[in-house]
């Protein structure tokens, strides 16, 4: 990690790179999303070697936005790794503490709990909880489930799927219904909507022939 720190220090540098020295925290954030899409691809795909190099990538954002932030004076990154080893250890009770646990759902019960204690009891709005930056249909499966929308049984979601695609007008807002009835359906089935339609687009495209450069 020091290595590659020292070479984004390089590259930041006068006599570095002019991309790089023009990167903000700001101007990161796409290649951050798209670096973070292309792992979970890699996760999917069975191949380690792949993930391994997708994974790199990732690192590297979290070492570019820690020596930019680094040369603000605002943070570095020991702070990013001190933060979230402390995070773990605090969010972990039940393996660096005393308390006792049950299953996963204690875990979770309790993970909410100290992340509650951890804002000084502050609640969060709701637009707060989801971030702004996941794939739409990751964003509204968690959305409904904020919302409190019980996952229902899958022939009754099914039948919600066909009657709104029925209904919606050829509007934005009417697929956006019908999507929103489709989330609602994967979820009944404990399919994620996101990973699955990725997925399947990720399979289109393999099977797609290879073609040369754009005119």
């Amino acid at each position: 990690m020091q290595d590659l720190l020292t070479i984004m220090r390089r590259l930041r540098a006068p006599d570095g790179c002019p991309w790089d020295q023009e990167q903000t925290h700001e101007s990161l954030r796409p290649y951050l999303l798209e670096e973070a899409a292309e792992a979970s691809d890699a996760a999917g795909g069975g191949d380690p070697a792949a993930l391994s190099d997708e994974l790199g990538d990732v690192l590297l954002q979290v070492a570019f936005h820690s020596v930019i932030a680094e040369e603000a004076g605002t943070f570095d990154y020991a702070a990013v790794e001190r933060g979230v080893v402390e995070k773990l250890v605090r969010r972990h009770p039940h393996v660096f503490g005393e308390v006792n646990v049950q299953n996963s759902a204690d875990v979770m019960r309790n993970w909410q709990e100290i992340k509650a204690q951890e804002r000084g009891g502050q609640p969060r709005r709701a637009e707060d909880r989801v971030p702004a930056g996941l794939g739409a249909l990751a964003r509204e499966a968690k959305t409904q489930k904020l919302a409190g929308v019980p996952k229902g049984a899958e022939a009754a979601a099914r039948a919600a799927v066909a009657q709104a695609a029925a209904q919606a007008p050829d509007t934005a807002a009417g697929v956006a219904d019908v999507l929103a009835a489709v989330v609602a359906w994967a979820r009944s089935a404990g399919v994620d909507p996101e990973l699955a339609l990725r997925d399947r687009s990720l399979a289109t495209l393999r099977a797609l022939p290879d073609q040369g450069s754009e005119p």
